[in-house]
């Protein structure tokens, strides 16, 4: 990290109630509802727990099936009820506004480092990230920044594949360049994942080293995603699962 970086965002989750000036507690409600999109989670000594529990219904039935997510993020925009406009529908184009959401931003920074520590205990159904989109209050500005995401049925023994980099979009002055690459790690226990997003290109390191190198950047505000996601089909060989799935999450630092 550059030392001439100041911290402007540190969550350590230490309080006893998720903290609301840094978080907005749903995962784009504006596609479901806040009552669907709320998320499952606990604050303990070791941090964050993002869980999946075995009776959690789907975030949004309509436009994405039974995909269960307990996820929380940094901004959010979106249009009147029954349009197309919002933040992040490339899951299903489909997408329409089924609640209204006022606009929020509680960190939608423009350049900088981003790290998180985290561990995955969770099963092959289970897909973990910090991810970082446009805010998206016009359709370019929607390309997405991956910092890490892990899908359990890529994790064997020590080994594991970390999907990183950038999803273009609806941004016509970017390339697709997301990858993901095994690496010899225990993600079951703490381990750092970070970006360094300047204006002419994005950089993601795993405990501080760099493992990716992209020469491009969004040129736009972006805003913090982190979530654990439940896929359909993607079940343990039908071996009876343990709940709750659980991504903790020791920290999220921002600096600029």
């Amino acid at each position: 990290m550059n030392n001439t970086l100041k911290l402007v965002f540190n969550d350590d989750f230490s309080s006893k109630e998720l903290n609301n000036n840094n978080w907005i507690p749903f995962y784009l409600p504006h596609w479901s509802s806040k009552e669907l999109s709320k998320p499952n989670y606990k604050l303990k000594k070791d941090g964050l727990h993002l869980q999946i529990l075995k009776n959690q219904k789907p975030w949004c039935p309509e436009f994405n099936g039974d995909v269960k997510c307990s996820s929380i993020q940094t901004g959010l925009f979106s249009g009147k009820l029954g349009t197309n406009i919002g933040q992040h529908k490339f899951f299903n184009l489909k997408c329409l506004v089924r609640e209204e959401q006022n606009t929020e931003k509680k960190f939608v920074p423009q350049y900088g480092y981003f790290e998180i520590k985290a561990k995955f205990l969770a099963s092959k159904s289970n897909v973990i990230s910090l991810w970082m989109i446009g805010f998206e209050d016009t359709p370019n500005k929607s390309a997405e920044i991956c910092i890490m995401e892990i899908k359990g049925w890529n994790i064997n023994d020590n080994k594991v594949k970390i999907g990183m980099g950038i999803h273009k979009f609806n941004d016509s002055k970017l390339t697709e360049n997301f990858s993901e690459k095994e690496y010899t790690i225990d993600v079951n226990e703490f381990q750092i994942y970070a970006v360094h997003w300047t204006e002419s290109e994005t950089n993601f390191y795993i405990n501080n080293i760099k493992v990716k190198e992209i020469q491009q950047s969004p040129d736009y505000p972006m805003q913090l995603m982190l979530g654990i996601y439940e896929i359909p089909g993607r079940d343990n060989n039908n071996v009876k699962e343990k709940y709750p799935k659980e991504f903790i999450i020791e920290y999220v630092k921002g600096y600029q």
